[in-house]
């Protein structure tokens, strides 16, 4: 699958100032309007937010969003049981994000910390989301995860319908552990997120911060990879992750109209990118929430 309908947009810089390469602050609404009229005509449609984003689901809400699948998050319960209190928060901030979205019914709902399905009454949560589902307010329900590890204990909670993990030639662990083919074989519906590695893949070497002189070689060698295969570090990003067969979306934070169109052109390049060689998959260098940058 290579159309545009692959694609998808993040949009937590639309609500936050987000992202090791971000210059340029929070999104302008007026620019989020422009991005979403393209992307209407360009046949994108997953659009991903999160209570936790700041004001992006009320920013969301204030233009069109039929004909877009729009998956949001829940807040982040972080108790050690899960009671009716939370349960109840969920439906309630649920409903909230319908309202700030102006949507009626919405494409998906996930968990936005996996763990808070792992603590003792869990089930409630889960109760709860099944409840809005069975109601027709949202389609999929489904979690947010950072690693196989909490893969492998939410399906032993349940099957999601949906599930948005971390993906790219350095971060390649749900790949090279087998997880995204259990995930696909479950019928499970995956969107990938961290694309860029949080804009990393694309700083020019020399602005890489010093955090990252421990994998230095190897981010030379990702650059040296894209320019012999005949490629920016932005298609080969986005090529590696897009001609996976599990992946459903691909999601991809964007600032500015004229990025979008980038990101666009770029995603349209065919060329197959082999990434071979080139992951990491040490967690303290590909999970952003590691990063020790001040």
């Amino acid at each position: 699958m290579k159309s545009t309908n692959k694609l998808g947009l993040g949009t937590v810089q639309w609500g936050l100032p987000y992202g090791i390469a971000n210059q340029h602050g929070i999104t302008a609404p007026e620019t989020v309007a422009a991005i979403l009229g393209e992307a209407r005509h360009n046949g994108i449609e997953v659009l991903d937010t999160a209570t936790l984003y700041g004001e992006s689901e009320a920013v969301l809400g204030s233009n069109s969003l039929k004909g877009f699948k729009v998956v949001t998050k829940t807040p982040r319960f972080a108790t050690a049981r899960i009671s009716d209190v939370e349960a109840d928060k969920l439906r309630e901030v649920f409903q909230r994000s319908l309202e700030l979205l102006s949507c009626p019914r919405i494409y998906g709902l996930l968990i936005h910390h996996a763990e808070d399905l792992l603590v003792p009454g869990a089930e409630r949560l889960l109760a709860a989301m099944l409840e809005l589902k069975g109601k027709g307010m949202v389609e999929k329900i489904g979690v947010s995860v950072y690693d196989s590890t909490q893969v492998d204990a939410v399906l032993k909670r349940f099957k999601p319908d949906l599930v948005q993990l971390p993906l790219n030639v350095l971060d390649q662990r749900m790949l090279t552990s087998g997880h995204l083919d259990l995930l696909k074989n479950e019928g499970v519906e995956i969107h990938v997120r961290s694309v860029f590695l949080q804009g990393l893949l694309l700083m020019p070497l020399s602005s890489v911060p010093a955090f990252f002189e421990p994998i230095r070689p190897l981010l030379t060698r990702w650059h040296d990879a894209a320019a012999s295969q005949g490629l920016t570090v932005n298609q080969a990003a986005l090529s590696f992750v897009k001609n996976l067969p599990q992946v459903d979306a691909l999601l991809v934070g964007l600032d500015g109209l004229a990025q979008y169109r980038s990101c666009l052109e770029d995603f349209a390049n065919e060329t197959c990118f082999d990434a071979t060689g080139l992951a990491s998959n040490d967690p303290f260098f590909v999970n952003p929430a590691l990063w020790e940058l001040t």
